[in-house]
């Protein structure tokens, strides 16, 4: 009985041994766990956080607004560096404006990045570039041919020389604006408007309009980590890209789709087909389709005008083309209101798009071969309903005017008899005698009573 109890006592010093051991190893892992985390965490804090954006294409409202979400999302971070990676032929001066407000009121850090080798900073895009804190450029790129143009259809147009220094002058201070705070040559950077200069990025580094040429997105990290930077309120700043992180700002599936919408040529299409269909829904009620389909596209194009810089006097010449269009196919003009209809919607979609500052505007081609089909289209669907007005109804009490029918009973002179019509018994009233079995026709209806005269003698009257 002593033995057993020895026994027992001796497997309970083991077992708290155990607990004791178990105890110390799981301390062990968890204060390695919270060292791991805590320099994990000490890591990430110390990797300098910096946001890419790609502003590609031509600058546009949709564009515009996706720099400016970007730059937002990058504040918010409280990210070290905003990375703009740039390949742009120009665009608009309204949205250009809008990104340069923002880079300019940026509280992080902006590098504009013209890459990959081959890309340009065109036009509006040498704006944005000059704008930035830091401008770099790839090797084999260029910038500048900043002047400003009008076009119309996709073709320069000529202006006189008042207009063109007006145009100049504007946008040389508007360059001066920010190249003098940015110390990066404006006397120079000004021959891009005046002369529609462009620079190679040799050029322009020798010519102090930008900071850097860097083969790629690490190499300019690299030679920014550690930079000092005057931000454009004059305040300094140290670049700290030790281990730079870098996070893709994509274009929303949103943004991506608005910004198919808002191009000139997709806006026009978009604006000729919600017309098309909701002509075609009120000439035609009830195909329903067609007013369906045609709603979406008004709507859409709506929200395009809202953005895009529109020019009224292009709407007022297409909604005259459409007037001319109808007025073609109810009147015989031996093809002039549709020439003129014709002409009206293409100068139209010329004008659309109004901006000193861009390359775009609804193209030639496009304009033609969206404004053909929809003369055609316009000027047969309104001869049909023409042609339906003088169709005789073929439903309702309406179907049996001109319609003959046989006298049943004998019709005396202002004396009600009755005939048969389509099958049906009917009152009826002649001015003239009617024995029964003669032909007659319907001239009137008054509520179930039939107003009729002998087919013969409407007949012999005719003749």
């Amino acid at each position: 009985m002593k033995a057993g109890l020895k026994v027992t006592g001796a497997a309970r010093k083991r077992g708290v041994r155990a607990s004791i051991y178990l105890a110390i190893v799981g301390l062990a892992w968890m204060v390695a766990g919270i060292a791991f985390r805590s320099s994990a965490a000490v890591e990430q804090q110390s990797s300098a956080q910096v946001l890419e954006l790609e502003l590609n294409g031509e600058v546009e409202p949709i564009l515009a607004t996706y720099i400016e979400e970007g730059l937002a999302d990058a504040a918010q971070r409280h990210a070290s560096l905003v990375l703009i990676t740039m390949d742009t032929p120009g665009g608009l001066s309204d949205s250009m404006k809008h990104i340069i407000q923002h880079i300019l009121a940026s509280p992080v850090p902006v590098a504009v990045y013209v890459a990959p080798t081959g890309a340009r900073g065109a036009s509006a895009g040498f704006y944005i570039l000059l704008s930035a804190d830091i401008a770099a450029m790839a090797p084999g790129t260029h910038a500048g041919a900043a002047s400003p143009i009008i076009v119309i259809g996709g073709f320069a147009q000529q202006i006189d020389d008042t207009f063109r220094k007006k145009l100049n002058n504007d946008a040389m201070a508007f360059l001066r604006s920010f190249t003098e705070r940015r110390d990066r040559n404006p006397k120079l950077a000004e021959t891009a408007i005046t002369d529609a200069k462009a620079f190679t990025e040799t050029e322009a580094l020798q010519a102090k309009m930008i900071d850097v040429v860097a083969a790629s997105k690490e190499d300019l990290l690299r030679q920014l980590n550690g930079r000092t930077v005057t931000r454009f309120d004059g305040s300094k700043v140290t670049l700290a890209l030790d281990h730079p992180v870098l996070s893709q700002f994509e274009l929303s599936t949103r943004q991506k789709f608005l910004a198919r919408i808002v191009e000139p040529d997709a806006f026009f299409i978009l604006l000729i087909v919600g017309v098309l269909g909701l002509y075609t829904e009120f000439t035609h009620p009830g195909v329903i389709a067609p007013g369906v389909f045609g709603g979406i596209c008004m709507v859409l194009a709506l929200y395009a005008m809202h953005l895009l810089p529109v020019n009224f006097a292009g709407l007022f010449l297409i909604l005259l083309a459409l007037a001319f269009f109808i007025l073609e196919a109810k009147f015989t003009s031996h093809g002039v209101l549709a020439g003129g209809g014709i002409i009206s919607m293409l100068l139209g979609a010329m004008f659309l798009i109004r901006s000193p500052l861009t390359n775009g505007g609804v193209s030639l081609g496009i304009a033609v071969a969206v404004t053909l089909p929809f003369a055609l289209l316009t000027v047969f669907l309104m001869r049909l309903v023409l042609r339906s007005r003088k169709w005789k109804s073929a439903t309702g009490r309406e179907e049996l005017i001109g319609a003959q029918g046989v006298v049943v009973s004998s019709l005396f002179e202002g004396v009600e008899g009755m005939i048969r019509i389509h099958g049906e018994l009917w009152k009826a009233v002649s001015a003239k005698p009617a024995p029964e079995g003669t032909p007659v026709r319907v001239l009137r209806i008054e509520g179930l009573k039939l107003y009729v005269e002998p087919a013969q003698a409407s007949v012999t009257g005719n003749s």
